[in-house]
Parts: C-alpha cells; structure tokens; sequence
C-alpha cells in the first residue's frame, strides 16, 4: 500500500458540533474539543437530585422533581453522575461502532490499549464476580476481536520515569539548591508537584484552578503516552508499516479519556512523522489516540462479536508490548501513582529501596485526604535527611478543594500531591460496569474521614 493512498479514519479532530470551520472556542471549549461525552436522557430523568450530589464541580442543572440537564462548559467528563443515576437517566458517548467498523479493514492495524483498572472489571459485564482478576482472559477476548494489544501498564512505566525524573529535578533545584542545564528548567515549576495522569482532574484545573497549572507534572497520561510512541517507535520497530495503518484504541475504566483524547494538541506523532519526512507534508493532523472505548464499550464490542472473555484461556505468554512492573499496576488505584514516583524517586536521590512500612501509608483505601512525610535519605549530601511531605486526594468530590485551600495558605506544606478524580481511583472510573443501584461507592452526603 502507497503512503500516499492511505485513508486515515478517525473521529477526531473537528468531531465536535462545530466541525473544523467553526470558531477557535466555544466558551472554555476549543475546535475539535469533544463536547456532551455526558448527557442526560430526559425521557428517563424523574428529578431524583441523586446526580448532583456526585458531581465534583457542580456542572448538572435541574433541581428536586425537575429534569435535569448537564453543562457542558462546567462539566469534566467523569462520568461520576452517570455511575450514581439509579434510573440509568445518564448516557455516555460511545464510538463502539466507528471501531468496529474499523476491525472490519484487514488493510489497518487496530491496537488495544487496555488500562490496568479494566482487567479487573470486565468479566463483570459478563457475569463475572466484581474485582475479579482477568488480564489473560482480557487480552485473548481482544486478540479475538481483531485488535493487536498494547498494555496501558508498559506506558505507565515510562511515565512514572517521565514524572519520577520530574520530581527529583525539582527535588534537585528546590530543595538542594542545585543549579546548571538539567534542573534550571524548573525555576517555572515550584512545588507542590501535582501528578497530571487524571484528565478529568486536569480539566478541572484548566476550568476552575488555573493557578495551580504551573505545579502539574508536564508528563503525559500512560495512554497519551501509549499512542504516539505506537505511530512511532511501534510503527517502525514493531509492525513495520506506515503510522497511518495505525488505528489506536484505549481501552479505559474512564470516560474523560474520550475528551482527552481530542485535546488538539495531542497528536505528536503526527508531528514527529512530519518532521522526519515519513510521510507526506500535506498529510491532515490525525490524533495520536483515535478512539476511547470505556470497559463498558469494549463490553458491547465484544458481544456483538459473540466473545465471552470468562470462556477464554487463562494464561498466555505475555507479548512484547505487554512487558511492565507493578509500579504500573497500581496505578488504577488511588495513591498507586504517588506510591509509583516516589518509589523511584526515593532511589535516585538516596540509593536505597523505599521500604513498604514507609509508603503503605499513602495508598488512599477510604480516607478522602492522606498526608504523609517520608524521610528521604540523600547521598549526594553524605546521607543527610530530607522530608518529603506528600499528599494524596482520593475522590475530588471529597478532598480537592480542601488540599487547594491548603496549598493556597501554605504552598509549602506538601511537595508532592496525587489527585484521582474518582473516589477510589480509576477502579471506579465513571467508565465500569454500572453497579445496581443502592451500591455506588460513595454516599456523597457522609464525608470520608480525613486521615492527616
């Protein structure tokens, strides 16, 4: 097939209502930005309120026996309403048919992008038990659909050394006092350190704290990460062919992956194929992730194919892109990636493992707010010790706004500080299977206990 031939079907960029000729913004939204990936079905909305009470920014319209409705200015895709609906009043946007149709082109190689929060929930869309473990039976079912598969948990290792790296620079510059071309780059990044793989808390912070952009991680998210080295690296090194055969597709507990994954700006990997004259200069902008199937998605995919993940193998030798540690695992849970980055922090800058007894405590478990200090010690300065206070909010429905006021009063109080959206981390992404009603995770009117 001709590099010049080839057609790239994607649903991005220009997907929005506006198209490509519309204007530049629509309110705080860009052209191209995905906009209503949470709606509210009227014909099913009762006026229940139970919505409103989830929604960590106050984004839902509609008061007591009242539809309701969602505003898309306000909203950031979480999809936390849509869990906690007991009238199943509360949809999702769904490109479930433009990849399967894509599955269908034996001349694209569609790849699977599976996080680490969805091998533990899939089977449950299939009568499975909840939590149970399902990677190998996972990854069979998506080799059954027609997908190459890439593990979320290979790209999460490198942003934990893409993030991990960050830290210590800053480690280096504001608290030792280092000076010179590697860590100059952070005078514009003070601490607190904010981790930057949630999209929905990253749109909150565009939306609703701007001043706290300058203290988030730059890395990207493990599948923002994941796309772009598929059209490159994987491209050239893996599957030998042009990057655009190449039709990428999360597979995500989360359904504010759909809106990041039409950000503008990320499609680097056109870019880079650009630059290194790999294909044409005229070649449009394609995005580095083509579509975001939640675990409910995938679900649909696979039963409209008649594919059962509980009837598949249980074990399968692990492929190339398939190869991570359990730094990336843990990174579906809340305070797995705090715990991840400063796991490797902590050995950069002492030269010795960071014990569990020391970091346990940060895994978030039930507390809406965890506050930790570790002692770090630093060889560069004879072993001398270093405090590292860290702070971890599990649910921005409970904790976010607390820790900023914090940060505001205080802005030394934490140097490091994880934000997971969701209340338990991704594992309860608004993307999962939707529990009965009466078991959402959370009863928002009785706070976490605060452990500090």
């Amino acid at each position: 097939m001709s590099k010049d031939t080839i057609t790239v079907h994607t649903f991005l960029p220009g997907a929005d209502a506006h198209g490509e000729s519309g204007p530049a913004y629509v309110g705080n939204l860009r052209r191209g930005e995905l906009r209503g990936i949470i709606k509210i079905n009227t014909d099913r909305c009762v006026g229940c309120d139970t919505c409103r009470k989830f929604c960590p920014v106050d984004a839902i319209n509609g008061g007591l026996g009242a539809k309701h409705s969602i505003d898309d200015q306000a909203c950031v895709s979480c999809g936390q309403c849509l869990l906690a609906c007991p009238f199943n009043a509360i949809e999702q946007m769904s490109f479930v048919d433009q990849v399967e149709k894509v599955l269908e082109d034996k001349s694209r190689i569609v790849v699977a992008h599976p996080s680490p929060a969805v091998r533990v929930s899939i089977c449950e869309e299939f009568g499975g038990k909840p939590g149970e473990l399902s990677t190998d039976q996972m990854v069979n079912a998506l080799e059954a659909c027609g997908f190459t598969v890439y593990d979320v948990n290979s790209t999460a290792d490198q942003t934990i050394l893409e993030e991990g790296t960050e830290f210590i620079k800053k480690c280096q510059y504001w608290l030792l006092g280092e000076r010179g071309p590697e860590v100059d780059m952070m005078a514009d990044h003070p601490f607190p350190h904010f981790t930057s793989c949630c999209p929905a808390w990253i749109k909150n912070a565009e939306t609703y704290h701007a001043d706290m952009l300058p203290h988030i991680s730059s890395a990207k998210s493990p599948i923002q990460m994941g796309g772009p080295l598929a059209k490159t690296w994987g491209a050239k090194h893996v599957w030998n062919c042009d990057p655009r055969q190449i039709y990428f597709v999360s597979v995500t507990p989360c359904t504010a992956k759909i809106f990041e994954a039409a950000r503008p700006e990320m499609n680097s990997a056109w870019k880079w194929a650009i630059e290194n004259k790999v294909i044409p200069a005229d070649t449009p902008s394609y995005q580095d992730v083509d579509a975001s199937l939640t675990a409910r998605d995938v679900a649909e995919l696979m039963r409209r194919k008649g594919i059962n993940p509980l009837n598949m193998p249980t074990k399968r030798e692990r492929g190339l892109l398939e190869v991570y540690t359990g730094a990336a695992t843990i990174f579906g849970c809340s305070g797995g990636v705090m715990e991840a980055a400063l796991r490797t922090a902590y050995f950069v800058l002492s030269g010795q493992e960071l014990d569990d007894a020391n970091i346990k405590i940060v895994r978030g478990y039930d507390n809406a707010i965890i506050e930790a200090t570790i002692p770090v010690p630093l060889k560069a300065l004879g072993g001398k010790t270093v405090d590292i206070r860290v702070c971890v909010v599990n649910g921005a429905n409970q904790g976010l706004k607390e820790v900023l006021d914090r940060v505001r009063r205080d802005k030394n109080r934490y140097h490091f500080i994880e934000v997971m959206n969701c209340p338990g981390g991704c594992v309860n992404g608004g993307g999962q299977p939707v529990q009965p009603v009466g078991t959402a995770w959370l009863n928002p009117t009785t706070p976490l206990p605060l452990k500090i």
